[in-house]
């Protein structure tokens, strides 16, 4: 099989030079992309600007129409998509199906939010000065939007921008992740192939840092949405200009298990919120702060919890976890695990690779100055901290450069209530993990994990300008 994903610049598709993308567990190429130049993305943002010129004065109902028939037909074919996942980037098959149903469910809410595209009345008359006028506001397109994807989520994180970029008005030009680009040039073509798109709306390029700039610097669009590294998106940032900039940084997520929570609750949904993914999202559990009392208690139900988990290939219906992205990530994740033991950490599971597969693994005994807890992982290994009590969880759990997503186990009402103002996060989960991530709620962090919002009611704000409009 052979799956190429072509260029889309306007109105057509190009062909050319082609790269293949392994996989990352049969090391087979099942799909390959059009390998894109910088003259390829400023001719897509040419078309897109072209394209935006019918976009902002299409009617409402026909870009509700397209998110609607996008949804159908994902819909009808959701086992395909979730079969192009799992070619590109090995994600175990049953979860590959869960975000393919996700993605439906974001179209969907997309779709409704556009209902709720509202302005307001001002009254002007409140004032002497505006005694005479009538004023209200609206919102509108807000120009040109660049979307930059990553290939953890390679098809729902592409929804959860282009949806509400056309929903608003908006054209877009799509650089997908170069890991699988095959997913969303499939899932563009739903959109661009419907009765209801508009010629140029959307258009699709590929490439790494050299594209990717060429799309920021220019004064062509007027939304950068990325989300990725935060290497990449202080790079963004210097280079964007005056621009509206969402990013998505990753993150470091903890959560602290007080002494009066469910244990076998906790250790079995940690274990979910580490290892899922191979521990590649932004929000996988990588800190547990464990109180004195209960932590090797804990950390036993831990480490059998884990020892559940299948590994392996991820064409298979009961793998939960396949390899990393490749075996660099991989190399890498094995080098802070060693250096973390070098310094005192002992491992109770895992610790092994074997070529792109990091076994599930769990670190005890690791103290605030290792690396393993202080910087972003993105590999299926999670950190036990000991703590005593709730305000030393609480300044270790804050101790971070990131502020994405934080939790708590408990079952008392007043830490709960605690930590809900005093997690310094854009997430605070309750009896869950971390990893916990809802397509309808606002999504994005505080300090180095980003600005701005996703979630289509969000994005949709980010996405659109507010205009003032005065009667007199």
């Amino acid at each position: 099989m052979s799956l190429i994903a072509k260029k889309i610049i306007g109105e057509k598709e190009f062909e050319g030079e082609l790269k293949e993308i392994i996989n990352p567990y049969t090391k087979e190429a099942f799909t390959k992309y059009v390998t894109c130049t910088p003259e390829d993305a400023k001719e897509a943002l040419k078309a897109a600007k072209k394209a935006f010129e019918k976009t902002k004065k299409s009617h409402l109902y026909q870009r509700i129409s397209l998110i609607e028939d996008v949804a159908k037909k994902l819909e009808k074919r959701k086992d395909e998509f979730a079969e192009f996942i799992t070619l590109e980037m090995a994600k175990p098959i049953s979860q590959a199906r869960i975000e393919v149903t996700r993605c439906i469910e974001n179209l969907k809410i997309c779709a409704a939010e556009g209902y709720h595209i509202l302005g307001e009345t001002i009254p002007t008359d409140a004032t002497k000065s505006g005694a005479k006028s009538v004023s209200f506001y609206k919102r509108v397109p807000a120009g040109i939007v660049v979307a930059i994807t990553p290939f953890n989520f390679p098809l729902n994180l592409v929804a959860h921008k282009i949806a509400p970029a056309l929903i608003a008005g908006n054209s877009v030009v799509l650089k997908p992740t170069p890991e699988a680009p095959y997913t969303a040039y499939a899932f563009a073509k739903l959109f661009i192939d419907s009765e209801y798109a508009i010629p140029g709306m959307l258009n699709v390029v590929y490439g790494d840092a050299d594209v990717g700039s060429t799309l920021v610097k220019s004064p062509i669009p007027r939304v950068i949405s990325f989300t990725g590294s935060v290497p990449v998106g202080k790079i963004i940032i210097q280079n964007a200009g005056i621009k509206k900039v969402t990013l998505e940084l990753g993150g470091n997520a903890a959560t602290f298990v007080e002494n009066s929570a469910d244990l076998d609750l906790a250790a079995a949904r940690c274990a979910v919120g580490a290892f899922a993914n191979s521990g590649q999202v932004c929000i996988s559990l990588q800190r547990i702060y464990v109180d004195s009392k209960i932590y090797d208690e804990f950390a036993k139900k831990l480490g059998v919890e884990a020892s559940k988990l299948k590994v392996g290939s991820p064409f298979e219906e009961d793998t939960f976890m396949g390899p990393l992205i490749n075996e660099d990530a991989a190399i890498r994740a094995e080098n802070w695990i060693n250096s973390a033991v070098s310094e005192g950490a002992r491992i109770i599971a895992g610790g092994k690779r074997n070529g792109n597969i990091l076994a599930p693994t769990i670190l005890a005994d690791v103290t605030d100055e290792m690396k393993i807890v202080c910087e972003e992982v993105f590999a299926p290994i999670v950190s036990l901290v000991k703590v005593n009590g709730y305000e030393e969880a609480l300044e270790k759990i804050n101790n971070s450069p990131y502020g994405l997503q934080y939790s708590i186990f408990t079952n008392r009402i007043d830490l709960t209530k605690r930590a809900i103002d005093d997690f310094e996060a854009g997430g605070v989960i309750v009896n869950d993990i971390p990893t916990l991530r809802f397509d309808i709620q606002p999504y994005g962090g505080m300090k180095l994990s980003g600005l701005g919002r996703e979630g289509a009611k969000y994005v949709i704000e980010e996405m659109t300008e507010i205009k003032t409009i005065i009667i007199k």
